[in-house]
This record gives structure tokens, sequence and C-alpha cells, in this order.
């Protein structure tokens, strides 16, 4: 394998983490009238069943993800993101042809056990960065996903118009060419020196997360992590019932509202992420962007006029900057031989959130959107998702002799 060059190698993961992302966006628009199709029942229970699906997804990214950070610390980042593609290509081909709610939590089971994308483009960054360039390369990670994310949700909701089905024929079509593009051009960024033998003591979830947070400064860290994913799940989870309970948007105008966040989101981690950390460091960094986010979830707790939820999406997108923060500033405190370990740690916090969020929001949703509920308040999750900001915050405050390192 001829020796790695950081700047194709650089280009090559963002590229995959955004044609990924793009294959994730075509679908968001599409599931609350496909859930009510293959359901009979309303929006309300559409969500309920988008929950259990969710949590599913992430139950199995929960139980896998360290399993697959140890096999890429052991055989490589290159093995382990080409496998992934392949079922991936495979899952949404399955899940094109599913006519019942069971067979799409199939399809979403096996998509969380083949989740290991970003860990493992987590893991290649860290491998192929500078200790002073990852806050930046991580932000540009983020921007990929960013920019997939524009046009995802933009394609899935113009595809709907066409058929339910038509976004899953083409997010499998988007992770065939990745996996061929990969194939080609994608070099390895283990070697000899990093390599770390695979150990299913390791490779447990509790094990792995054991291991992560004996390392200085994590345990706290890790602990904000899961609450701040919590609250910031309830995007995935909640947006696209919500806007079509709140606004009456149909399928195209929540790809386009998803399309306009993940613009606006990669402009923030592209051109903000950076400034942000040389300007306040990577604690005030977090703090400021979990205030963002607070004032966000308030104002769509509250907001009724679709055209306001659109206008207020530059400052929704302002609290992008705290993921890749926190997500540099741990990575700094980890090995080199230990960076899969702990992508695949922080993938199954992020899932384990997803298992909470998904059932907690789609609850509160739920509760209140049924014909029965005493009042209808449809932001109503993204109120909830405030409280957990102001979590966040006291965390993050009540510890200024453990800081988020600088």
């Amino acid at each position: 394998m001829p020796a790695v060059q950081p700047r194709l190698a650089l280009t090559f993961i963002l590229l995959t983490v955004a044609i990924d992302s793009i294959g994730v966006g075509l679908i968001f628009p599409v599931m609350p009238d496909l859930l009510e199709e293959v359901t009979g029942g309303t929006v309300a229970n559409a969500a309920l069943w988008g929950g259990v699906l969710a949590t599913a997804y992430a139950a199995m990214q929960f139980v896998f993800g360290p399993i697959v950070g140890n096999l890429s610390d052991r055989y490589g980042r290159r093995p382990v993101l080409l496998s992934a593609l392949a079922v991936m290509t495979a899952d949404y081909l399955l899940m094109s042809v599913a006519h019942t709610v069971w067979l799409l939590l199939v399809g979403r089971v096996i998509a969380g056990i083949t989740a290991a994308t970003h860990a493992a483009a987590g893991a290649y960054i860290a491998d192929i960065s500078a200790p002073d360039e990852r806050a930046k390369n991580f932000g540009l990670i983020g921007a990929a996903f960013g920019v997939g994310f524009v046009a995802g949700p933009l394609i899935g909701g113009l595809l709907a118009g066409i058929d339910t089905r038509a976004p899953f024929y083409a997010a499998a079509a988007m992770a065939a060419a990745n996996l061929c593009l990969g194939w080609v051009v994608l070099p390895e960024t283990v070697t000899d020196a990093i390599r770390r033998p695979f150990s299913w003591a390791r490779a447990n979830p509790l094990a792995s997360f054991r291991a992560i947070g004996r390392l200085p400064g994590l345990q706290r860290m890790l602990l904000v992590l899961f609450v701040y994913s919590v609250g910031f799940h309830v995007y995935p989870v909640i947006w696209s019932f919500y806007g079509k309970a709140r606004f009456g948007w149909d399928s195209w105008m929540i790809g386009l509202s998803l399309a306009a966040f993940g613009l606006c989101i990669a402009l923030v981690q592209a051109l903000l992420v950076g400034p942000a950390i040389r300007q306040l460091g990577d604690r005030g960094a977090v703090l400021w962007g979990m205030v963002a986010e607070l004032a966000t979830f308030l104002f769509y707790g509250f907001v009724t006029s679709g055209a306001l939820a659109l206008v207020f999406t530059p400052v929704a997108a302002l609290g992008g900057i705290v993921m890749p923060a926190l997500q540099a500033s741990m990575s700094r405190a980890a090995p080199a031989d230990q960076q899969g370990e702990l992508q695949g740690v922080l993938a199954s916090i992020g899932a384990v959130a997803m298992i909470v969020s998904p059932l907690v929001m789609t609850a509160t949703f739920g509760a209140f959107t049924q014909p029965q509920a005493a009042f209808y308040a449809p932001g109503a999750p993204f109120l909830l998702s405030a409280v957990l900001m102001v979590v966040c915050v006291i965390l993050l405050v009540a510890h200024p002799r453990d800081p988020v390192p600088a």
C-alpha cells in the first residue's frame, strides 16, 4: 500500500461522509408518509413507530460500535469502511421493498449493525491529522455531513413525490457508488506501529467505556456528550413529524427545511469551528454553542409559523460548534493506538442517546399531538431538549477545575 497522502485521504473521507449523509438524508422526508402507509395510523402513531425504528438502529450501533472501532484498530480503517458500505447497499434495497413495519424494523437493525462509517472516518481523521489540526478536521467532517444533508433531503423530497420507495433505491445507489470509489482510492492508515490486537473484552461496550473513561478528564465529558446528544437528536427523531403536524408541510417542504438546516450547519462547521476554538477555547466554544442550542429549542417549542421557522435556521445552526469541539478535545486526550476505540465509544454514546431520545421524544410528541391530548403542542419535545441543554451547561460550569482541554 503506498504512503498515505493526508490531503487526498482527507478529501476522500470528507466525500465518504458526504455521500453517506446524502443516503441518510434521502429517507427523512418520506418517513411520516411511509409509516402512515404501512401502519394505517395517524401522524402521532407514525412518530411512535419512527421512535421504535430509530431505537432499534441505535441499540445495534451501541452493541457493535466498540466492536467495529476495535476491529479498525486491528485490521485497519479501509476494510471496515468498505464492508459497512457493501451491507448498507443491500439494506437500502431491502427497505425499498418492505411493505410491513416489521420488515422496516429488520432493515433498521441491519443498518445499525453496519453504521460504522462515522466512527471509522473519525479514527481515520485522527490517524492523518496533527494534534493541533484535529479540531479543524473534525469540523470539516461535520461540514461534509452537512453538505450531504443539504442534498439528501432535497433529493428525497423530490423522489417522494414520485413514490415513497424511490428514496431507498437512490440511497442504495449512493452507497454502492461510494463503495466502488473507496475500493479504488482509499489507502490504509493503520500501520504496525499503532496496530493493536483485537480483544473481545475491550470490544464489549462497557469495557470500552471503562478503558476510555480512565483517561484523564474524559468521564465528565462523556456524560456531557450523552446528555447533549439526547437533546440534539430531537432534530432527526422529530423534525419530519413536527413539520407535518405544526406547519402542515409535505415531503418537499420537510426536505427543503432539512436541506436549509444542513447547509447552515455545513457553513458553521466549515467556517466557524476553528475560529471559535481559537478565540474562546474548547470550553468557551462548547458553552456558547450550547447557549445557541438552548435558544433554538425554546424557539421551536413555541413557534407557530413555518416561515419564521425557516428564517430562524441560521441561528439554529450555531449549535453545530459543540460536537466538533467536544470530539476534538477528547481525541487529544487519547493516545494514537486508542483512537479507533475512542471513536467506537463516542459512536456508542451517540447510539445510547439514540436509544433513549427516540423513545422519549416520540412519546412526548405523541402525548401532545394525540386527538385526546389536553392541549396541542407539537413543539413539546424541543422544550424537553431545552431542559437538557441547561443540564449540560450546569455540568460544564460546575467543574471549573476540571475544564474541557484548552
